[in-house]
């Protein structure tokens, strides 16, 4: 299989599979000095493990990374860092009686129809299990943003469980609840509801933002280089993922021109923007303002409820999808969507020291 890479500079390939021996990051192009623990990267990697909560998935991983390459004496070296997580708690047998049916949501028919060969163990490499080594190599990305943009602060939080909104953002209550929320009142509610969906056999999709203050002004390029381009890849890229925005996205289209436009004034430090319906992006290139993503996460296609579906015979049958799943996975979808920011503003910071240094165009 192809393709398991990504960014320019700042360059990411995932390996593993879900129920294999162990999964992780090949990370090239960290620059060199820059200060990197394996209990840093950990950090991350224990805000999305499994089994925290009864409102996850209740698989026992502790997710320990190991760094296998490209640190000495606690710093980069400028050469590839490897990474590496361990599988320890796969239960290959819950997944015997899909060997032959396909799952319905799930990538198993495509996977099938395309290779001619899948791995049925958890889905093998369609598993959201693969999102741990992003998290890792977020880590790194961390790491190397602290150094470059120590301003840098990047947040993310659940807006919205089903047809359930918050009805406002307060950050402050973002690691008080399950859920990342940015509101008390809706973790309440969405811990009611959740667990009524789990105990049915059933699942809900989610809606994920990722906010980024402090990004500097200048970064991306016109037309194929676009930040707001590769951010939305990235986060599209993630597992259930159906749906991005950048700024107001698709609620823009209601919008008037004189509604929509962030009108410009000059502040003591330099323009400043009286609303940011862009999400931080014009043009492709930010603005200074925050960078502000939101993504659309699926329902959990395992689930307990039988559904129809067919062998790979074509005959007609009934699956229930045994195994440990997320009722919601969006829960575990935000440090997911974190790190795929931080690895891509990293890219596009190096991307930009590379052919332009320093911002060129001054103002005032």
């Amino acid at each position: 299989m192809s393709m398991n890479s990504y960014g320019h500079l700042f360059r990411v390939t995932t390996w593993g599979e879900s129920h294999g021996p162990a999964l992780g990051a090949t990370v090239d192009g960290c620059p060199p000095g820059v200060p990197i623990e394996a209990s840093a990267i950990q950090h991350w990697l224990d805000r999305r493990k499994p089994g925290q909560n009864k409102y996850t998935t209740q698989r026992r991983e502790p997710d320990e990374v190991e760094i296998l390459s490209g640190v000495f004496e606690g710093q980069s070296t400028g050469t590839p860092i490897q990474l590496m997580i361990r599988n320890t708690d796969q239960r290959s047998k819950d997944y015997g009686d899909i060997v032959e049916k396909f799952r319905p949501g799930h990538a198993d028919i495509t996977y099938w129809q395309r290779y001619g060969i899948r791995d049925y163990r958890g889905g093998g490499r369609s598993s959201a299990r693969e999102t741990a080594a992003r998290v890792a190599a977020g880590g790194v990305a961390r790491a190397a943003l602290a150094e470059m943009a120590p301003d840098l602060k990047i947040t993310g939080y659940m807006v919205q469980m089903g047809d359930r909104r918050v009805s406002g953002i307060d950050l402050a209550e973002v690691e008080n609840n399950p859920f990342w929320a940015p509101d008390a009142t809706a973790a309440e509610d969405w811990a009611d509801y959740l667990d009524a969906l789990r105990k049915s056999g059933d699942s809900v999709g989610a809606v994920i933002e990722v906010r980024a203050s402090g990004v500097p002004a200048g970064l991306g390029a016109p037309i194929y280089g676009k930040l707001d381009t590769d951010l939305a890849a990235g986060m599209m890229s993630i597992n259930a993922v159906k749906g991005v925005e950048i700024g107001d996205g698709m609620a823009a289209a209601a919008l008037t021109g004189t509604a929509n436009a962030d009108e410009i004034t000059m502040g003591p430090d330099g323009p400043q923007y009286s609303s940011n319906h862009a999400g931080g992006i014009l043009g492709g290139i930010s603005t200074g303002q925050d960078v502000v993503v939101r993504f659309a996460v699926k329902p959990t296609s395992s689930i307990l409820t039988p559904r129809k579906t067919i062998t790979k015979s074509g005959e007609a049958t009934e699956i229930v999808t045994k195994g440990r799943h997320d009722p919601c996975v969006g829960i575990r979808a935000v440090p997911v969507g974190e790190a795929m920011m931080a690895c891509i503003l990293l890219d596009h910071m190096l991307l930009h020291r590379g052919q332009v240094g320093v911002n060129r165009g001054e103002i005032g």
